[in-house]
């Protein structure tokens, strides 16, 4: 699956592909506005990209302090900007 396709899914398709890793599948969700399954299939997870989408997520929540703690843990620096400029490059990583 490429960008465009990823996003066609978000916009036309009612259910995640399945066809995605965990980490796809949470930026998915979170697309769609569902923070909290986006949030579900990650924080249990404990390896650096799971860490770094943990991240990016504790960001659109708001929790400044939480995202911070996972952006060390994924051994990332804090991303300052957009976050739908941070979105997009996690989904361009990620495929």
């Amino acid at each position: 699956m490429n960008y465009d396709e990823f996003i066609f899914s978000i916009e036309k398709d009612s259910i995640v592909p399945d066809k995605l890793n965990v980490h796809l599948q949470a930026l998915w969700y979170d697309a769609t506005g569902d923070w909290q399954t986006a949030h579900g299939l990650i924080d249990h997870l404990e390896d650096r990209t799971s860490a770094h989408v943990h991240a990016y997520l504790h960001r659109v929540e708001g929790d400044l302090w939480n995202a911070r703690y996972w952006y060390n843990r994924a051994k990332q620096p804090e991303y300052k900007g957009d976050l739908k400029d941070e979105w997009v490059q996690l989904v361009k990583m990620l495929l």
